[in-house]
């Protein structure tokens, strides 16, 4: 459990993103559940769900990295 934590922690954005993916994900699967959507559409709506949250993490993380390089000078 230590080590969980301790990746969680070094790896802050990438298990933001986990997390934010699954949870988009979630959500999108039960609201389209009687849509009648193919396989590879459903294939196709998760994986533009999971880069949509990469996005948000990466375009939330933009804030993060200015304050570092604020620090350093």
């Amino acid at each position: 459990m230590t080590t969980l934590l301790e990746w969680i922690k070094s790896h802050s954005k990438l298990s933001a993103w986990v997390v934010l993916a699954a949870g988009m994900v979630a959500i999108v699967a039960f609201e389209a559940r009687d849509v009648g959507l193919l396989v590879h559409q459903w294939i196709a709506l998760i994986v533009a769900t999971v880069l949509v949250a990469g996005l948000c993490v990466w375009i939330i993380g933009w804030e993060d990295d200015d304050e570092v390089r604020a620090e350093k000078k």
